[in-house]
């Protein structure tokens, strides 16, 4: 039987005894440490003295700082400024850098060389004033040549560059506060250039403000002559077509619009008139043709000769009767009254008839003169028409004439405040410190640190030469290890006087040679030991061990019960484990395997497991995914690919729920359309095998994990696979791998398994961390009497 009690030993038993030895331990190096305490000592005074000496060496810089108050928010003078303020938070605060900025423009260090005379300052790539030569010269009455125009602009780009490297400006965090920091070997001088640095740009605030006030006030006069001339050409057109077209009146019409309206009123009276006379002239020849007293017309009623007519006609009538009761009828005094009553009658009679004459004279008067005003009506009218025709283009030029005056008087008014502002200061910034002489220089640091500098790095120095001489030293004297050869049973040794009794165990094949170990560093990579005479042997970390059993795991029907439209790997028709029991044995050894091979994974944030068995197994493709279910429940992100393209079990189960859902594919891929990521319900997602050779497959399977790495989407991947016999392609895959997890049914002999396994990987074997005991009954995939189904 297997047995994984004890860490497996690839070498004799002695040699599990013998720990490894790479290089230093802590006590040895200690040891070493203090026997060169004298030395280590010696070296870290000289580098302290060495520090310091550096240190006094280095010319004191002195760091003089001023601060200004650069507010966005400009001082509101006029109504309307030039440029426009910042209003929200993000548009203040690059207004502030910007200004920052322009602190150190060459605007304004320019003014600063030459109000500090900078061009003269060795400091600042100047010269000391006259040289010796100059002086000689002098001495004997000549003079030397002055610097041309281009040794000076030389001379000021040169000091420019070196005052630029002497000014930092730093904006403080969430503020309108700006510190100008200026260094110099000289304090004074530092407090000066920083003094005049503000000052510059403060002027330099200023006069851009007055230019730019300067620049737009001639812009806008420029344009005024050409803006005065389009408007009067436009008053002069609009003049001389209201000439040319008779547009007079007054401010409020005009005067063929004046006539029209008092004609329409004229004829409007006139018609009323003649609709008077036509009703009287009615009335009269009614009342005419009526027996009715023809007197009775308003207008005889009126009459002072019709009312005398009638009060005559009333005596004589009255008289008549007197008489006719007296007189008979032939009496000649009756027959004068009868006269009498008749010519007064005829004459009323008369006297109406002049009234309707009257009225027809004025009915026809009103006529003629309501026919006279509709003539002179419609000539007006056709006037006005012809007018508004011509209106059309008489307000196109009132409307050019608008326009053109608008924008004369606009810019008229803009040049006149553009020019007042030329005068005016609007920026709000202003020095709230000026900048004092320092009192301790910015650099070099006290001479304190340097020695503390200087001590430690002479200290380290004197250690590390120390090490690596006696590691030298021990390297020459001992013979590097050859690599040993991995073999399944160790060869036999001959007993010695020390272990006699451990003869016949070392003769024997020992079984637990063949379990997995773990990875272990290449003997030339290895660094030698410090005792020659300690053997170092590999010696393999003992495997984690767990056991797949029947209570661990429920049973479904397929996808019978498969709901939705999205992937269930527990409706897979494969025992799955049972919900609801976190702390079981297989589930903690399988945490322990997973833990290990994150430590395997030196760091990376992904690390891959691969489970392996001898031959063509489904059951390992069932720890397989019921491995990569445990992960998901405790809360990772897990790949699972199925890299056995020969089998294909888990891409057969898994691609036929799939292939109905387009939706769930999704970035990743490993080539072909069929082998999309595939998501499922339970957390995990699954990467069929490609279709293609083992060469192919392998290749694509190594780009994926890439990808996935690289994308951070997962925090583990898990494959199944590759089958053994292991191919060239599925080596390589290997290589990729980080660890390694043995599945072993136990239907078979585990030891020979095992065996088949390691001697399938090979160099691989190394990343062995568990071995899982499938204890499922190969008839798993029936069903049975008396298990439990879900």
């Amino acid at each position: 039987m297997l047995d994984y009690s004890q860490p497996i030993d690839r070498a004799a038993p002695e040699a599990t005894q013998r720990k490894p030895q790479a290089g230093f331990n802590v006590l040895e190096l200690a040891n070493l440490l203090w026997r060169r305490k004298v030395a280590i000592t010696a070296a870290a005074l000289l580098g302290a003295t060495l520090a310091v000496t550096i240190g006094k060496s280095i010319t004191p810089r002195y760091t003089a700082t001023a601060q200004l108050y650069v507010d966005p928010r400009e001082l509101q003078l006029v109504d309307r400024e030039l440029t426009p303020r910042a209003q929200d938070v993000s548009g203040m605060s690059m207004v502030v850098e910007s200004q920052a900025r322009l602190i150190t423009s060459n605007s304004v260090l320019l003014q600063v060389i030459q109000q500090a005379g900078l061009e003269k300052d060795p400091e600042f790539g100047g010269g000391e004033g006259t040289s010796l030569t100059s002086s000689l010269l002098g001495l004997i009455g000549l003079h030397p040549r002055a610097p041309s125009a281009a040794q000076k602009k030389e001379v000021q780009l040169a000091a420019l560059d070196a005052l630029n490297k002497h000014i930092t400006v730093r904006k403080t965090e969430k503020s309108f506060i700006v510190d100008v920091e200026v260094w110099s070997t000289d304090p004074a001088k530092a407090a000066m250039l920083a003094n005049t640095l503000t000052s510059a740009y403060l002027a330099e605030s200023r006069n851009s403000q007055a230019s730019a006030a300067r620049r737009a006030t001639n812009d806008l006069s420029s344009r005024l002559k050409e803006l005065r001339d389009r408007l009067r050409n436009a008053e002069t057109a609009l003049a001389t077509y209201k000439a040319q077209n008779n547009f007079v009146g007054t401010q409020d019409a005009l005067i063929s619009d004046q006539q029209l309206s008092a004609s329409n009123q004229r004829l409007s009276a006139a018609r009323a008139a003649t609709m008077d006379a036509q009703a009287r002239l009615d009335q009269i020849e009614a009342s005419r043709r009526t027996a009715a007293d023809a007197g009775a017309i308003p207008e005889a009623l009126q009459s002072p000769t019709i009312a005398n007519l009638r009060a005559q006609y009333a005596d004589a009538r009255k008289k008549y009767a007197e008489q006719a009761s007296e007189l008979g009828p032939r009496h000649p005094a009756l027959r004068q009254t009868e006269k009498q009553v008749e010519d007064l009658k005829r004459t009323i009679n008369e006297e109406i008839d002049r009234f309707t004459q009257a009225a027809k004279n004025d009915l026809t008067r009103a006529r003629d003169f309501e026919a006279s005003l509709n003539r002179a009506l419609e000539a007006q009218k056709r006037q006005s028409v012809q007018l508004s025709q011509a209106a059309v283009r008489l307000r196109e030029l009132e409307r050019e004439v608008d326009a053109s005056r608008d924008v004369y008087q606009s810019f008229l008014k803009r040049s006149r405040e553009t020019e007042e502002q030329e005068s005016l200061n609007t920026s709000a910034a202003r020095v709230i410190g000026e900048a004092t002489v320092p009192q301790r220089r910015s650099f070099p640091p006290a001479m304190s640190l340097f020695a503390m500098i200087g001590f430690i790095f002479g200290a380290i120095a004197a250690s590390g030469w120390f090490v690596a001489a006696e590691l030298l030293l021990v390297g020459a004297t001992t013979p590097a290890p050859s690599p040993a050869r991995r073999e399944r049973t160790p060869a036999p040794q001959p007993p010695t006087a020390a272990e006699p009794p451990r003869t016949a165990e070392l003769t024997q094949p020992q079984p637990i040679s063949r379990a997995p170990e773990v990875a272990q560093a290449p003997p030339e990579l290895a660094a030698p030991p410090l005792q020659p005479s300690m053997v170092e042997r590999p010696v393999i970390e003992k495997p984690l061990i767990a056991r797949f059993q029947e209570a661990d795991v429920i049973h479904t029907l397929g996808a019978i019960l498969a709901t939705g439209q999205s992937v269930d790997l527990t409706r897979l028709g494969w025992p799955t484990l049972r919900p609801g029991f976190a702390l079981t044995a297989l589930l903690n050894a399988w945490r322990d395997m997973r833990e290990a091979a994150s430590r395997r994974a030196g760091g990376k944030a992904m690390p891959v497991i691969a489970l392996v068995s001898p031959g063509e197994s489904s059951g390992r493709s069932v720890i397989a995914l019921n491995f990569a279910l445990a992960a998901a429940r405790d809360g990772a992100r897990v790949l699972m690919i199925d890299a056995d393209h020969q089998a294909r079990s888990l891409s057969n189960k898994v691609i036929r729920l799939g292939r109905t859902e387009p939706s769930k594919l999704g970035w990743l891929s490993i080539g072909s359309k069929a082998a999309r990521e595939i998501k499922t319900v339970n957390g995990v997602s699954v990467l069929p095998a490609a279709e293609a050779d083992a060469g192919k497959a392998a290749a694509a399977i190594r780009k994926a994990i890439t990808q996935a790495r690289s994308a951070a989407g997962y925090d583990l991947v898990i494959l199944d696979g590759p089958a053994m016999p292991l191919s060239a392609g599925g080596r390589k895959l290997l290589d990729d791998t980080d660890s390694l997890v043995a599945v072993l049914p136990t239907d078979l002999d585990i030891n020979d398994s095992l065996e088949e396994i390691l001697a399938a990987l090979g160099p691989a074997e190394r990343k062995l961390v568990g071995v899982v005991l499938d204890e499922l009954a190969p008839e798993i995939q029936t069903r049975q009497r008396g298990k439990q189904y879900a």
